[in-house]
């Protein structure tokens, strides 16, 4: 939770979603809900308003990077380096299982002979003794090797996990949403997955198969050099079927991948961005894009389907070939008396045998190479650097602590979401150390693209935020707005985040502070009881005073609040609104107002008008002098001031 002092507000991603959004490298924030592909008009949808309307085609734009080819084979070698004695002796035991494979075809070219011979019945009895015993030796070596590949290959992805997960979470909230939640969110869910899958499934498979094909070919060339040749004589059918399945599979599937994130984004926009798309009355507009990715991503699974059936039909042809040969050449040299019947038996079943090796070997290159895109993927973002901080002055980025007559200076703020379409004009905004100053304006006025950007969570495309507060550990600037999230855990958890290691009693206190202690005190488990996700829900309300409390924990010195109190009821409102003013005493404080009540009792009031700030003043200079603050309070006063 603790920003690196020296670090200017409005450069680089938000604090944690539910609440306490603040320091560099917190947990991004969500996307800007318009269900727009890639562009949010703020964190809340509020200032979309103000912006133009999204029109077809708009796509994100830049989408998060995927690591090249080279890259990710050395990422894969970088995170398998510190279990190479388990991956060495993995494949050690698939050498073993491959050599014992062999013993079953042997040992029925045996009895073909023993039984064509006359022998004895304790022959062929021991025959199969052997038989049973390759096969429970198999059994064993197949669990033992992929026992080893999976230890060795899931502890490769969880440190790969971490690292992603990591550098998910330090990056700029508007980065992501630039790319799509949905590109971020299908990356860290499906593509693991698939990796995860071709750790359990494909590694093994491709390293028995191809140890299985070696270990068949040397038995071959022992029985008699021609039965190896007529059997490679198949290789031509299959490496020509490789080729070709590859060269069209590789851009298929890394197509597929992008095509699945592009519909999970378009759908995880659209819903989280309901307001502003019933809002702008998109809701047929987005439901046709989403139909139209849905059916992108059928396409591309049945080319995927038509591309794999293919493939196997051709493998079926090297198989016939193979085993055609194979029988010719038996029945050539059991005739001139070069080879036994048996041994031509065992011939054939050993390349049958091989039928399954071969085509997992080929058929899993298929899954290898989806699991290859979702890995580039992984590692594109997993390499991931912090982006420089843009829009901040230079006196911002040496000397954000030095003493000086303002505890926060936002200088010529220019913003905008879409190139062209400017959300915010040259605002100019300054905030005395313990001044609280509310924003206030009319729905889509750039009050909420305007605190953000102080509070760190946007960039400005052009001008400047310097704060100068705070030379402690703790962040400089804290945000906290509607949009609340409450962390699977305990409630002591969730306070945590804000203060580790803080005492019951300081979790306790700030609980107090807020209005939460009588309901948290009612919990079933007092602060030990666990919310969340699988746990028990909290009311919206609950869920605001829990980021208020965390608040108050970080004890920051400057404080945005973002219409903190705006999604609670009347009644809730009000002791959200006294919670806030408590949490914020003695700081810094931008408050973006939903009720003009929060307004009149600020030390200044700043109005905005199409992302201008158009007057600045108290409550009661403002009223006097009659003008765009003055109409927005007679209007809200005739709604009943609610």
């Amino acid at each position: 939770m603790n920003t690196t002092d020296g670090t200017p507000a409005g450069t680089e991603g938000p604090g944690e979603r539910g609440g306490l959004a603040a320091r560099r490298g917190a947990v991004p924030g969500p996307a800007a809900p318009v269900g727009e592909p890639g562009g949010g008009r703020s964190a809340s949808g509020r200032d979309g308003k103000n912006a133009v309307p999204p029109r077809d085609g708009d796509t994100p734009r830049s989408l998060l990077p995927t690591a090249t080819a080279r890259r990710t084979w050395g990422a894969a070698r970088e995170l398998t380096r510190p279990r190479r004695g388990r991956a060495l002796a993995a494949v050690a035991v698939f050498a073993a299982d491959a050599a014992a494979g062999l013993a079953g075809p042997f040992a029925l070219g045996w009895i073909v002979d023993t039984v064509r011979e006359g022998g004895t019945s304790g022959a062929v009895t021991g025959a199969a003794l052997v038989l049973l015993g390759a096969a429970l030796l198999q059994a064993v070596l197949t669990a033992t090797g992929a026992g080893l590949v999976a230890r060795v290959g899931e502890g490769a992805l969880a440190r790969l996990r971490e690292r992603v997960v990591a550098r998910a979470l330090a990056l700029p909230s508007q980065r992501v949403e630039e790319a799509g939640t949905g590109d971020l969110a299908a990356r860290i869910g499906d593509d693991a997955a698939l990796v995860a899958r071709a750790v359990r499934d494909v590694v093994p498979g491709l390293a028995g198969s191809a140890l299985t094909l070696a270990a068949t070919l040397v038995g071959l060339t022992a029985l008699d050099w021609r039965f190896a040749l007529a059997g490679l004589c198949a290789v031509p059918i299959q490496a020509a079927t490789l080729r070709w399945y590859l060269r069209r599979s590789t851009p298929l599937y890394a197509r597929q991948r992008e095509v699945g994130a592009e519909r999970a984004r378009q759908t995880l926009e659209s819903v989280s961005g309901a307001a502003t798309v019933r809002a702008f009355r998109l809701g047929a507009r987005h439901t046709r894009r989403i139909e139209e990715r849905s059916a992108d991503a059928v396409a591309y699974a049945q080319r995927a389907t038509t591309l794999r059936s293919r493939f196997y039909g051709r493998l079926n042809v090297a198989e016939f070939v193979g085993l055609a040969l194979i029988l010719v050449v038996g029945h050539v040299l059991v005739r001139d008396g070069s080879a036994r019947v048996g041994e031509a038996t065992a011939a054939a079943l050993l390349f049958v045998r091989l039928f399954d090796p071969v085509n997992t070997l080929l058929a899993l290159a298929g899954t290898a190479q989806e699991a290859a895109a979702g890995l580039a993927r992984l590692v594109g973002v997993a390499d991931l650097v912090a982006a420089p901080p843009s829009g901040t002055s230079e006196e911002a980025r040496t000397a954000p602590s030095a003493p000086g007559p303002y505890a926060v200076s936002a200088l010529g703020i220019r913003h905008d979401y879409r190139p062209g379409h400017p959300v915010l004009h040259g605002v100019d905004l300054r905030l005395a150390p313990g001044e609280h100053v509310t924003l206030v304006g009319a729905s889509g006025a750039g009050k909420s693209t305007l605190a953000r950007i102080v509070a760190g969570a946007h960039a400005p495309t052009a001008g400047s935020v310097t704060v100068r507060a705070g030379a402690g550990e703790g962040p400089r600037v804290l945000l906290v707005d509607q949009d609340t999230h409450v962390f699977a855990g305990t409630l002591a958890d969730n306070l945590l985040l804000a203060r580790p290691g803080a005492a019951a009693s300081d979790l306790a206190a700030a609980l107090r502070a807020v209005g939460a202690e009588g309901w948290a005190r009612a919990l079933p488990e007092g602060l030990a009881t666990v919310v969340g996700a699988g746990g028990l829900a909290l009311t919206p309300l609950q869920a605001q005073q829990l980021a208020l409390a965390r608040l108050v924990l970080a004890d920051p010195p400057v404080v945005v609040l973002d219409e903190a109190a705006a999604e609670a009821g009347s009644e809730g409102a009000r002791g959200l609104e006294r919670a806030a003013e408590e949490a914020i005493r003695g700081r810094t404080a931008l408050v973006v107002a939903h009720r003009l009540g929060q307004a009149a009792r600020a030390d200044r009031v700043a109005v905005m008008e199409a992302g201008r700030v158009v007057e600045e003043g108290t409550h009661a200079g403002l009223l006097a002098a009659d003008g765009a603050y003055a109409r927005l309070w007679a209007a809200w006063a005739a709604r009943g001031a609610e």
